[in-house]
């Protein structure tokens, strides 16, 4: 990056950082709570020279620029940026004064045999793992944490010297992310320009830059199937969107199988009413998986609608429903609703499938008539034994029922010692005037 072009970016962060710490007042934004947009002392010239020259290494030029120019840590996305100190005490000296490996096309090939140490069955000594470790995380620089495991990381060295690491556990098959932008400042005045522009992004940096138009223009001119997709699921990251995003999303979801469900996604999260008819068709049709992802949808993007004409047709498909995930999401939508009837959930109840049992179990939870189908619990816990059981009283508390005594004193040894589990017990018996004692 050229010093003047530097310059003048590092004033326009200046002036954003005021723009966007007035736009989340509120500290709306993840992690802003905990940097409220406050910045640390500058650090001097002088004081980065003595770091670069302790630990032998020189940092990117736009890290540096914004170190001593904009501030020594602090507001940043997620949690913030580490002071350069910070910074330090995170990152391994074996691995901040290495060899940097990952790049941004690593396969999962290359990954699994770079971690095989850190993710395999095998014990090996803390000696070998951590000398693993810190080649996997070479040369790059811990500058930030979005929280849990995950970390950001900027590469010290070599090819993509100067570029952005999103890292969080060793898994199998799933390198680090490289995010899209090619230096530090680029990548936070992006974070800045999504809080003035008003973006959803709680995961910021993982989905590609750009606003509407530019994300629909690289969708309808690359070749690049798997950059399509990119581009369509970057504009979930968008409020609201344009009568023209709107009319390309349609023609998206009305010509393009790989596309259509994500594009009906988008059109629900942002206009609902412009999805609801596509939520409608695919609930009536005979794909399993479409009506599947209609009741996600209805679930994530359809709490402040109206989902009543939808009742009919999840009631409709439970007489065919042969997976817990579509069971669940009926329930968890019915349940909203206050629609949930246990006669609709009953047929569940005693399914063979323990994941089918339990979700029609979580379903009916709240239902007022469970005494009244004792017979149908009795049969679940006849079929189910005591693992149905165990989730009925989690889920049910204790349902008083002479004829259901039995199954529920051959676990209360398991629950007696539990003050709020004994008190479900207990309750039971009230109710059916025995004593408290009735368990043993």
């Amino acid at each position: 990056m050229e010093l003047e072009q530097q310059t003048a970016q590092l004033e326009r962060i200046k002036v954003k950082l005021g723009q966007a710490r007035r736009k989340d007042a509120e500290f709306a934004e993840f992690g802003a709570s905990s940097h409220q947009y406050k910045l640390k002392k500058k650090l001097t010239a002088g004081k980065l020279a003595d770091w670069e020259a302790r630990y032998g290494i020189k940092l990117p030029e736009p890290f540096a620029g914004f170190l001593t120019e904009i501030g020594n840590g602090g507001a940043g996305p997620y949690y913030g940026i580490y002071t350069l100190g910070q910074a330090t005490s995170y990152t391994e000296l074996p691995a901040l004064q290495g060899r940097a490996v990952l790049h941004p096309e690593m396969t999962a090939e290359e990954w699994n045999l770079l971690t095989e140490p850190l993710t395999g069955e095998r014990d090996i000594p803390d000696e070998e793992y951590e000398k693993a470790r810190n080649k996997a995380l070479g040369g790059m620089l811990c500058i930030g944490t979005q929280g849990c495991d995950y970390e950001m990381y900027l590469v010290l060295e070599g090819k993509h010297r100067g570029r952005i690491v999103y890292t969080s556990e060793f898994y199998p098959d799933h390198p680090f992310f490289f995010v899209y932008e090619d230096n530090f400042l680029d990548w936070y005045e992006r974070w800045l320009d999504e809080i003035i522009l008003d973006y959803h992004n709680p995961w910021f940096g993982s989905r590609l830059p750009g606003d509407e138009n530019t994300l629909i223009q690289l969708y309808r001119t690359t070749p690049d199937g798997k950059l399509q997709v990119k581009a369509l699921e970057a504009m979930f990251k968008f409020k609201r969107i344009a009568p023209t995003t709107l009319e390309f999303l349609n023609n998206v979801a009305e010509q393009s199988p790989r596309d259509s469900k994500t594009a009906i996604s988008l059109l629900c999260k942002t206009t609902f009413a412009a999805g609801r008819p596509y939520l409608l068709k695919l609930l009536q049709s005979d794909d399993a998986e479409g009506a599947l992802h209609a009741l996600t949808i209805l679930n994530t993007h359809g709490k402040n609608q109206d989902r009543t004409e939808f009742i009919p047709l999840i009631r409709q498909r439970l007489e065919h429903v042969d997976d817990a995930e579509t069971l669940r999401y009926a329930g968890y939508i019915l349940k909203d609703c206050d629609a949930v009837s246990f006669s609709d959930f009953a047929p569940f109840l005693c399914h063979a499938s323990l994941d089918m049992q339990t979700a029609a179990v979580y379903a009916v939870r709240d239902c007022r008539n469970k005494q009244e189908n004792w017979e149908i619990i009795e049969q679940m816990f006849r079929s189910g034994g005591t693992e149905v059981v165990r989730s009925t009283i989690s889920y049910w508390d204790v349902i008083p029922h002479e004829k259901l005594l039995p199954y529920y004193k051959a676990v209360w040894p398991e629950y007696k010692r539990n003050p709020n589990f004994r008190e479900k017990f207990a309750a039971c018996l009230r109710a059916l005037h025995l004593p408290e004692d009735y368990f043993g």
